[in-house]
């Protein structure tokens, strides 16, 4: 069974999500909802207001970033665990019993 929501949450929910502070992955955690229900309550807001679709941001365009900026430090978190590896492997081979 579907879950209804009161308009004022909505209204609240969609307030949040539209101020860009965080993710709308996140405002949807933070409250409790899917994130593809706040994505659509977002799209009906969008077109209630009369905001055209290029205008506002879209949910897919956001994730995007989000997965860019993500895989970048994932990228440098890997290059700095290398480095470490290697590290602990040449001061552990002057370790060694001769």
């Amino acid at each position: 069974m579907v879950k209804a929501y009161p308009d004022e949450f909505r209204r609240d929910v969609i307030a949040v999500a539209r101020k860009g502070e965080t993710s709308v992955r996140q405002v949807a955690k933070d409250f409790g909802v899917s994130e593809s229900c706040l994505a659509r309550w977002l799209r009906l807001a969008d077109r209630d207001d009369g905001v055209p679709a290029a205008a506002s941001p879209s949910v897919k365009a956001i994730e995007q970033a989000e997965l860019r900026d993500a895989q970048k430090r994932i990228r440098l978190l890997e290059q700095e665990n290398e480095i470490l590896r290697r590290a602990a492997a040449y001061f552990a081979q002057s370790q060694l019993p001769k």
